[in-house]
């Protein structure tokens, strides 16, 4: 029988029987000897799906609008933005996401139309439309609803320089929305022009997801430094409340070193979740749908589960931001 894999949660005893400083991998999956593996699979299903809607993770007290944001391309802010989303949504919890990327990602993996000519998040912020108008139901998840964004939304950038208050068009188009929401969650485009900048003025929290790997380091003090300035001068409520290590692979050093590098400097802003490197995550956009639904049995799907209920509990549990 081949030894187990140790990483870093149950300490393994040595030979001398003394403690070893290795430990199994927090990726590791824990379950009895008679509980077969499609079993495991179909409960963990089950427990995502939440079919019966039974079950529910905490809702904050007022609505929470977190800003997701970073500079650099493929660290998975879009990844985030939808799956933490759908899982919020599949347990009891009103969601909005809001597509600001030009690229649509968010709305082609909620599955929402975002050709030319459909209402987007565009005429919101240069005709004034109102955000009701645009935003859709997510089909087959009751409590979720998006703001699409059309390659439309590409020239705003230029179209914004001229508009009156162009740095809070989307908080005033957020705040007049008649309904309520538990969370908003802003997917923001690689860059930190003004789309960015409307996104952070709308925000309360800012959740940064941070690559494993080193060139995701770089840039982040840029970012850091932008938010200060938006809280200093635009929005005096911003804060950066979470931190989401994304795409880990446990066979590498380099993993662990960027982990324990984010945790030393932002402390319990990082979520004790961590997202693993997984194929489902990747292919489930091309169906139009979330890992969460797509496969719901995965390590993909479990992380993020995770992740979201952590930061339901965060929310439950302590003021939002600096909104207390």
């Amino acid at each position: 029988m081949s030894a187990p894999s140790v990483d870093e949660a149950t300490p393994v005893s040595n030979t001398a029987g003394q403690q070893s400083d290795a430990y199994v991998s927090r990726e590791t999956e824990m379950r009895h000897d008679d509980d077969p593996p499609l079993a495991m699979e179909a409960m963990r299903a089950v427990q995502i799906l939440n079919p019966s809607g039974e079950v529910t993770m905490p809702r904050p007290q007022r609505t929470r609008v977190m800003c997701v944001a970073n500079q650099k391309g493929g660290v998975g802010k879009t990844t985030t933005t939808v799956n933490l989303a759908v899982a919020l949504a599949l347990h009891g919890n009103r969601v909005l996401v809001v597509d600001l990327d030009p690229q649509g990602n968010a709305s082609t993996g909620l599955s929402v139309p975002h050709h030319t000519g459909v209402p987007d998040v565009y005429d919101c912020l240069i005709n004034g439309m109102a955000l009701e108008e645009v935003a859709q139901g997510v089909e087959g998840i009751p409590n979720l609803w998006c703001v699409p964004a059309t390659i439309d939304l590409a020239g705003a950038e230029i179209e914004l320089v001229s508009v009156v208050a162009r740095e809070s068009r989307l908080s005033r188009a957020i705040e007049a929305y008649p309904g309520h929401f538990d969370y908003v969650f802003i997917d923001c485009p690689p860059s930190l022009g003004l789309l960015t900048v409307n996104a952070l003025v709308a925000a309360q929290e800012v959740l940064i997801p941070i690559q494993c790997e080193y060139y995701a380091l770089e840039g982040l003090n840029q970012l850091i430094n932008n938010i200060n300035l938006v809280r200093q001068h635009l929005n005096p409520r911003l804060d950066v409340s979470t931190i989401l290590l994304t795409m880990y692979d446990r066979r590498t050093r380099l993993a662990d070193a960027v982990e324990q590098d984010v945790r030393n400097h932002f402390g319990d802003k990082v979520l004790q979740a961590v997202i693993p490197r997984n194929v489902r995550v990747s292919e489930a956009p091309s169906y139009g749908q979330s890992v969460m639904t797509y496969d719901p049995g995965s390590r993909g799907a479990m992380s993020y589960f995770a992740a979201a209920q952590e930061i339901a509990e965060r929310g439950a549990m302590a003021p939002v931001g600096r909104n207390a």
